[in-house]
């Protein structure tokens, strides 16, 4: 009777093993890509047309399952940029606190004026901001 208590209890514990792994994997791998909006932009001055220009961005994410993906800069016009921002979600268990994030966003090569940067939020909405290129 002792031994088989003893290779239930093995048994059992191998079977828990084995259901967390799993589940820890399938967690890792569900992930999805969202639009994400920003708080605020810095838009650094000095860039001239030959230099490459970038902003810094700066929001907060709801929770910890959202990680930086990156930001894609859509050229409407010589002088009009729209900026989507995106972060990476992971589904599963995520710990419940706001995070932080500060990120710099390549803008590329800029022709010589007054720009506007459109960030594109998730919801619909945007902020606006101006930058001069010398």
């Amino acid at each position: 009777m002792r031994m088989q208590y003893g290779l239930t209890k093995a048994v059992l514990l191998v079977v828990t093993a084995v259901s967390l792994a799993g589940f820890h994997v399938y967690a890792q791998t569900v992930k999805k890509d969202l639009a994400v909006g920003v708080s605020d932009v810095f838009v650094p001055g000095g860039f001239d047309s030959s230099s490459d220009a970038y902003v810094v961005a700066t929001g907060v994410f709801p929770n910890g399952c959202y990680a930086w993906k990156g930001a894609v800069v859509n050229h409407k016009t010589e002088f009009v940029h729209e900026v989507k921002t995106y972060a990476t979600v992971s589904e599963g268990m995520c710990i419940m606190v706001l995070v932080p994030f500060t990120k710099e966003i390549a803008l590329g090569k800029m022709a010589s004026g007054k720009h506007r940067l459109r960030f594109l939020g998730g919801d619909g909405t945007y902020m606006e901001k101006t930058m001069a290129i010398e």
